[in-house]
This record gives C-alpha cells, sequence and structure tokens, in this order.
C-alpha cells in the first residue's frame, strides 16, 4: 500500500485513477479545486487545493510516496507542478499526458498532422511542453503516460496494450483508450515501475 496525492481527482481520468487506487488498497488524498465530487470513503481523503498555488500544493503533497497529476495543462503550470513536487520531497511523480506529443510515424507527431483536430491542439501543444520539460528535469522520478487519440468514458476491459513513443492505432484504424482501462495501466505502473524518467502510451 502507498499513500498516493492525486491531483485533479475529481476530472473524467481522474475520477477514474482514484477508483482503481483505492480498490488496490492505496491510501490517497484526492486533490481538487472543488472537491464537492469526491466522496470521502475508506481509503480517500479529499483536500480542496489549487493546483496553480505552488506553496499549498506543496504542502498538500507532504508525506507522500507518490504524486500524480490528472490535470488540463491548459489549467496548469509545469514549473509550478513539478517545484511542488520537489519542495514536498515526494519520490515518485506521475503524469496523464495527452496524445497529441505521439508519433504518428517516426519524426512526425500526432498534433502536426493535417487532420489533428485545431480545438484541442493548444492543449496539446501545452502538453508536449511538459513532456520536454520534464525529460530536462535532472533528478525527479518522473513517468508520463500518454493515452491514445481517443480518451473517453467507456468500459474497463483489462484488455490493451502498451507502446512507447508511437500512437497505438489498432487494426480497424482507431486509437483509443478508456478511462477505465487507462488507470488500470497507470495502478500497474505505480504498483510495478517500468517506465522510470520514460513517457510511454497505453492503447487497444
Amino acid at each position: 500500500m502507498s499513500r498516493i496525492a492525486l491531483i485533479g481527482a475529481s476530472g473524467n481520468a481522474g475520477s477514474k485513477i482514484l477508483a482503481e487506487l483505492v480498490a488496490r488498497g492505496h491510501e490517497v488524498t484526492a486533490i481538487a479545486r472543488d472537491t464537492s465530487k469526491i466522496a470521502a470513503g475508506p481509503g480517500v481523503t479529499p483536500l480542496s487545493v489549487d493546483a496553480n498555488d505552488g506553496k499549498a500544493l506543496a504542502a498538500a503533497l507532504a508525506g507522500h510516496d507518490i504524486a500524480i497529476s490528472a490535470v488540463h495543462f491548459l489549467a496548469s503550470d509545469p514549473e509550478t507542478l513539478i517545484g511542488a513536487v520537489k519542495a514536498a520531497g515526494v519520490k515518485r511523480y506521475y503524469v496523464v499526458g495527452g496524445a497529441g506529443s505521439l508519433e504518428a510515424v517516426p519524426g512526425l507527431r500526432v498534433v502536426d498532422t493535417p487532420e489533428f483536430p485545431a480545438i484541442y491542439k493548444a492543449e496539446a501543444l501545452k502538453g508536449a511542453v511538459f513532456l520536454d520539460r520534464l525529460k530536462a528535469e535532472p533528478a525527479l522520478n518522473w513517468t508520463f503516460l500518454s493515452p491514445s487519440a481517443l480518451f473517453f468514458d467507456g468500459p474497463r476491459t483489462r484488455t490493451f496494450r502498451l507502446g512507447t513513443d508511437g500512437l497505438l492505432v489498432a487494426d480497424d484504424g482507431n486509437s483509443s483508450i478508456s478511462f477505465a482501462d487507462y488507470a488500470i495501466a497507470l495502478a500497474d505502473e505505480v504498483e510495478a515501475p517500468k517506465h522510470e524518467r520514460r513517457r510511454f502510451t497505453v492503447g487497444y
């Protein structure tokens, strides 16, 4: 059992990650600006903190074995988040990444393809900046898990593939992963790290 601080615990991905971690017996501090959607219970301690308040966030993270960030990139700042994790002395940091920084083909990021939806471009580019910032981090032990292109509220199948920097595409041409199956892949990594100081991806 680990003591885990989950930043952005009330969101689509965050709520599924929270449920998965608690089901596995971990103690989770569920951090969100608005905790009204988070029910306290066995293994869950809701805590209202603004992820952009570095000092308050560092105080909230202190004493945890692991920190997980599941906040939108446009609504957060990598320097603030990374700084808070380091100031709190947390040893392991996981980031819910995006698909835009994955490679559609070698040397071409998904976000740079002509068909990438303009509405998601700013978020994807900010995610790529976050990943680059982590890669330049000299000391922090981080992992960045990118979902597939379609990240959706679907079934918990427990059947998926893992990859590294390339977008995973199924035989039918779709690239997708449910929030629930993504949460399984992330929890598996938390319990048995295989991608330290690296990005990896999950998809069907």
